[in-house]
């Protein structure tokens, strides 16, 4: 059980309720925003003092069950929920390192597919494998160091800005979000994984905007349909995206394609022949 961080994450849930949100009435006005510790700890059944400690980081692991309870009463999302329960200590939680070797057949699945870009990105948002294409659309990451290879540290770059605005993508704000949710996700699995904790520090002490984000304690991913590359060579580049959780490793599979006989196709395609050289972004 983290106590500090479970009693940060259910403070920053808390305030972003309204009284109404919960079917209970607004009342006189009120100097806080947000529920009252009390008036979550009536949602859950459970007492204002436990409550009031729990956020404190004083109070002594909750069962499953008040756990549960807690997160019904502050409408937590299915990811939301999940994150309680492994600060809380309430799920299985992966206390040693995160896995970087992807399996075989993953690597062979990603040659079999030409025609989309693709790479392994693991739960400290390194990429660890790709194909050509992806090398092609994005950069050759076989000349970067695996620290290099973070996306992470390409979205948050400090005080040292990179020279090209993350591969020229459509929803940088968004995808810089979806980097800190999956960082917030990897620390409450891995919380004595020095890569992982490494990170999180380095980037809260060298980039502001990281650290604004991450104070919020958002561990909700926002699915992203569709982006843009604007590529130095080919121009724009409109792609689908998927993201497919690869569980037993805690990696993710990420997917760029686009409908057959459409403009991203076609430049795909021409990707695909010019090679990894196309995506000189570092000249």
């Amino acid at each position: 059980m983290d106590k500090q961080k479970l009693g940060a994450f259910l403070r920053s849930r808390r305030v972003r309720l309204r009284p109404q949100d919960v079917g209970l009435p607004s009342g006189p006005r009120r100097r806080t925003p947000g529920l009252r510790r009390e008036e979550v700890a009536v949602l859950a059944h459970i007492s204002t003092e436990y409550y009031i400690r729990l956020e404190q980081g004083r109070a002594p692991r909750p069962s499953g069950d008040v756990a549960a309870a807690i997160a019904g009463a502050l409408r937590l999302t299915d990811a939301e929920s999940d994150h309680l329960h492994v600060l809380a200590g309430t799920a299985p939680n992966r206390t040693g390192l995160h896995r970087r070797d992807v399996r075989p057949s993953i690597l062979a699945l990603l040659e079999r597919m030409p025609q989309t870009a693709g790479f392994v990105m693991s739960a400290a948002c390194e990429v660890l494998a790709w194909n050509d294409l992806a090398a092609a659309l994005t950069e050759d990451f076989a000349t970067l160091t695996p620290n290099e290879r973070n996306l992470a540290r390409r979205a948050f770059p400090g005080p040292h800005p990179a020279e090209r605005e993350l591969y020229g993508i459509s929803d940088a704000a968004g995808f810089r979000l979806g980097i800190v949710v999956q960082l917030h996700t990897a620390l409450a699995r891995y919380p004595t994984d020095p890569a992982v904790t490494g990170l999180v520090d380095e980037l809260r002490y060298s980039d502001p905007d990281f650290a604004r984000l991450w104070e919020r304690h958002d561990v909700q991913p926002v699915p992203t349909l569709t982006k843009t590359f604007r590529h130095p060579t080919v121009g724009d580049v409109t792609v689908d995206c998927d993201t497919l959780a690869l569980t037993d490793r805690d990696q993710h599979l990420v997917l760029y394609s686009a409908p057959p006989g459409s403009p991203g196709a076609q430049t795909l395609a021409l990707l695909n022949v010019l090679g990894a050289r196309a995506s000189d972004y570092l000249r």
